[in-house]
């Protein structure tokens, strides 16, 4: 089955980090976000890859190429963001039978996925305890048979809310020219409902999804992918040295003297960790950083080219490409009240759910030494701090 892939947009709510890269090649363990959702598709069957491609669309490009796993691999590029049925449109020329569609920057299990497009026509859905804070789809009497969606309804017709992810008769090649919504956007959900009308669409429960549109879900998402990683040392590992449990040290990684590993943990080519530094969690060392002397490292995600020299303590973090921390810099992740930690997403103030985050430094980032960090802190692309700060408010 033809399966597009939407990796057009901005990622405005994943700020900083997106300053740099697109959001569907933000890293999530070994690869890029989007590279998750494409492993899907290829093991779920499917016969092509149609990236619908926009902001930054040369990352996707250069990674995906024309083949993809062995399956051909094409790109369209929708022009303004305006909607998902104007990005799965910008692909229409190159559909020529029934098709999917998936986000790439969600992440699906293969298995569901394969399920998907054995039902098709179909519609992922995912079990939710609150649908009123969905799209949540309404079926005949038995489940089988999806009758409508219901936009986050004050009393839910099910617990299943919609995942984003469809299969479509090839009839839907000629639905996406839909009018546009009331939030002028031209929307995928009004094409569902053309199939609805048309087709007898099969509801598919999701075993497992995530969607990652802010950066703490990018953590989440690194918990899951990081976690499913089996031991592979190929890069260089020096005597005194301890590696835990399900460790990957790429070729071209370095793990020096002294340095403990608890896995789940990958160490990507080109980065030198240590020596005497300790890495726990579900932790991504992102190709040619540099964690040194006396750091510890907890359920983190550092991006290429970044640098944590000695003595400091990252936990729960997500620090962007070329991010350099000085010495002694110290992350605070925990809010003395319990309470959970927010973090400021498109100018709000949004809870993030958990108990224990840190920062999300923007690319280029720096700090100062000794510098200390509040929890849910913000450090915008390039931004500096003074030797020895207390920085408690997002700059």
């Amino acid at each position: 089955m033809q399966t597009v892939i939407l990796a057009a947009g901005e990622g405005t709510r994943m700020r900083p980090l997106t300053e740099a890269v697109p959001k569907p090649m933000l890293p999530v363990a070994d690869r890029p976000l989007c590279a998750h959702t494409a492993d899907a598709a290829v093991e779920a069957g499917a016969s092509e890859l149609i990236f619908v491609v926009g902001y930054e669309a040369d990352a996707v490009r250069e990674y995906f190429d024309d083949e993809y796993r062995g399956v051909p691999v094409s790109f369209a590029v929708q022009r303004e963001q305006r909607g998902t049925a104007d990005a799965v449109r910008a692909a229409r020329d190159r559909l020529d039978g029934p098709f999917a569609v998936l986000n790439g920057d969600n992440i699906y299990d293969p298995e569901s996925v394969a399920n998907l497009f054995e039902a098709a026509p179909s519609i992922a859905a995912i079990e939710v305890e609150t649908p009123e804070n969905y799209g949540v789809l309404s079926t005949d009497g038995a489940g089988e048979r999806v009758t409508g969606i219901v936009e986050k309804p004050d009393d839910p017709p099910s617990t299943l809310a919609n995942a984003g992810a469809y299969a479509f008769p090839e009839a839907a090649i000629e639905w996406l020219d839909v009018g546009e919504s009331e939030r002028g956007e031209y929307e995928i959900t009004d094409v569902v409902s053309k199939a609805i009308k048309a087709e007898a669409v099969t509801p598919v429960t999701l075993t497992r999804w995530l969607d990652v549109g802010r950066p703490w879900e990018l953590l989440a998402a690194n918990e899951w992918k990081v976690g499913e990683l089996e031991r592979r040392i190929d890069g260089e590992v020096r005597g005194g040295s301890e590696l835990r449990g399900d460790v990957v040290i790429e070729a071209g990684a370095t793990v020096e003297p002294g340095v403990v590993i608890e896995g789940p943990a990958i160490v990507r080519s080109g980065a030198d960790v240590g020596p005497n530094a300790y890495v726990r969690g579900a932790t991504l060392i992102g190709e040619n950083c540099h964690v040194g002397h006396g750091v510890e490292i907890k359920s983190s995600v550092l991006m290429s080219g970044t640098n944590v020299p000695h003595l400091s303590y990252v936990g729960d973090s997500l620090l962007g490409q070329d991010v350099n921390f000085g010495a002694g810099t110290q992350v605070g992740n925990l809010r003395h009240d319990g309470e959970h930690v927010e973090q400021t997403v498109k100018g709000e103030r949004v809870s993030t759910g958990r108990r224990k985050y840190g920062v999300v430094a923007g690319p280029g980032a720096k700090t100062g030494i000794n510098t200390s960090l509040a929890p849910g802190l913000v450090l915008s692309a390039n931004a500096r701090t003074a030797p020895g700060e207390s920085v408690t408010r997002d700059r």
